[in-house]
Order: C-alpha cells, then structure tokens, then sequence
C-alpha cells in the first residue's frame, strides 16, 4: 500500500489500517521481521485515538516548518502518531511471543533505531512533559492543533497512557540491525570516486544545521583542502534544516545548500574547475520533483542571466525555480529508499 511523503495524508492512512489489520492476524508462535526504511512515519502516518487525521497533519507541517534538529523532530512527532514510539511492539505484546528482529535503513545521523521510521518497535524515552517542553522551547506551543494540546494535556494529567518505556518487558524481545545507512551510500561513491583517479577526503561528521551556511563552509572546505596537484572529491553526508519563515519559496534543503555554494563559489573562484552536486538519496528534495542541484562557479551569474535574483531567491528559500533556470536541477526520479542526503564536491 502507496503511502504519502512528507506530509502523510489518506494513502498513509490506508497503510497504517492496514498494518493493524495485519497485527492482528500474527500468531504468537510466529517470529516477526519488521523491515523499515526512512520516510515511514510519514508513509504510515495517522494518529493516535483522539487525534483528528486534519489535526495531525497540520501538526506534521508546523513541525516541518520549523527547521527543528532531526533529533527533536522525531521525538515531537512519534508521540501522536498511531505506530511510532514503539507502539507496534506493544501491540505485539504478550506472554509466549516469539522475537521481532528489526532490519533498518537508516534516515538519521548516528543511526538510531529508535528515531528511523519514528520507532515503532523501540522505546521512548522521552516524557509528554518532556515534549510540552521541547515545543514550549521552540515556540509552537500556541500553534498546536486542538486535538493535539487535549492529547498532550491528558499525558501529562495521567489520564491518557504514555508511550511504551525501556523498562517494558516487550523490548526484550526485539532486536535490531541497520543494514544500509548514509555511510553505505559514501561507502560507494569513494569507491567510484577512487576508480576515477580522485583522491577522496571525506567530512568526519554528518553535515547538519542551517542549510546555506553548510553550503558556504563546505565550498571553503573544498578549496582549502584539495592539493594543487591532484583531482580531489570531497564527500559529506547527513541532513542538514532550512527555517522556512513566513513566506517561503519553493525548494529543499539540498537546492538551499547548492545555491549557497554557487554563490560562495562565485564570490571566490577556486581558479581550476569545481562543482558541487546536493541531492537527497531518495530522489526528491522538498516538495518538489528534483533530487537536488549540480552547480558551479557560474551557476550564479547564469541564475541571473535568466531574469531572476539569486539573491532575493536564497533569502526567500526559493532555490528551486533559480536553480531549474539555470539547468541546474538534478530530477532524478524517486529512487526506492532513503539514507539522508549526500554532498559531492569536485576540484581540478
């Protein structure tokens, strides 16, 4: 069953129905392997009982609008959503069952189990108080959907159960294993990289944070770092966050971080080629059909040619049409999975 992605909507609905009419038919004797993918919670999305399906999703989109770090943004979202938080564990609770074994592509930095797919099958250890914090902190107390509020409020009173803890006995029976992530993905293009006579230096951490500001610090580690006399690639990886702001264009955050680097490529030409490709793994970037952007040192200028402010375009985050002017776009078509984002800087 098609889900939707990356506001859930009746087609992850339709999933979530049908993972519970699922649940239902499993036998205690019978060993279940969940495999889970980044991108679930949102393909399988639906609330909580009490929860309206128009509610949840405005509180999905106000969470996305936010540029919250990933770790919190799953900590806020898997707290209302009907599978995430370990609740298909519980539902699989009982005396006499056999194991769940969970095979996990991995979405986010570290490669967290109980973050991917929103963590259906593993604890959470965060507090309904700890959440009212979390959103206090951030400013989307007052924005909170009612139905939302109720839910949280009745969490914290004690009148409506929390999410399944550590110490509930149904964890013991679950295992996990990542096998693909972000560094998989890195894995393979060094290995290409390598092949093709670059010398390939990789970024240490995943790249995060403010999505332009990566841009301009991973061109400046591009020129900085690549010797004068060999062809240098530069590999990063992870998930970087773009706050919307009232009025935001159209784009994603791998668009937002390529603009950036055309620009900080234009301001300073490294003087030997250089390109830097920005591109979500699973093929699409935002709201929009394109994996990403490939840019250059005259992607800018070019932005410009066409009629329209690349200034004005980074600023409002409206990366996508700037970019698709200057043929920079990379559409790529929806690849099937997910593992972050991926940054490939060329030099000479």
């Amino acid at each position: 069953v098609a889900g939707d992605h990356p506001v859930p909507g009746d087609g992850s609905a339709e999933v979530a129905a049908s993972l519970e009419a699922l649940v239902a038919t499993i036998e205690r004797e019978e060993e279940v392997w969940v495999l889970l993918s980044g991108g679930a919670t949102s393909l399988l999305g639906a609330p909580i009982g009490g929860v309206t399906g128009p509610d949840y999703r405005a509180y999905i989109e106000l969470l996305g609008a936010a540029g919250l770090p990933i770790a919190e943004l799953n900590q806020l979202r898997k707290r209302f959503s009907v599978w995430g938080a370990g609740r298909l564990a519980a539902a699989l609770a009982g005396p006499g069952r056999s194991p769940i074994r969970v095979f996990a592509v991995s979405d986010v930095p570290g490669d967290d189990v109980m973050a991917i797919a929103s963590g259906p099958c593993q604890p959470d250890p965060t507090s309904a108080a700890m959440v009212r914090g979390i959103l206090e902190q951030r400013g989307l107390l007052r924005g909170l959907p009612d139905t939302i509020r109720t839910a949280l409020d009745e969490m914290i009173a004690g009148t409506r159960p929390e999410t399944p803890k550590p110490a509930d006995p149904v964890f013991r029976r679950v295992s996990s294993r990542i096998i693909a992530s972000n560094a998989s993905a890195l894995d393979g293009a060094a290995a290409e990289a390598t092949r093709l006579g670059y010398l390939v230096q990789r970024v240490g951490s995943p790249i995060d944070g403010e999505a332009s500001s990566q841009g301009v610090a991973l061109i400046r580690r591009l020129i900085e770092d690549s010797p004068v006399d060999r062809q240098s690639a530069m590999l990063a990886g992870g998930e970087t966050t773009v706050l919307l702001g009232a009025n935001p264009g159209l784009g994603g955050r791998c668009q937002t971080l390529a603009l950036a680097a055309a620009r900080a490529l234009a301001a300073n030409p490294p003087g030997r080629p250089a390109i830097l490709l920005a591109a979500g793994t699973d093929g699409r970037d935002g709201p929009t059909d394109a994996a990403g952007a490939l840019v250059d040192a005259s992607t800018w200028s070019l932005i410009a040619s066409r009629g329209i402010d690349p200034v004005v375009a980074l600023h409002r985050h409206d990366a996508f049409p700037a970019l698709d002017a200057a043929g920079a776009l990379i559409r790529m078509g929806l690849t099937g999975t997910n593992v972050m984002d991926v940054v490939i800087g060329l030099m000479g």
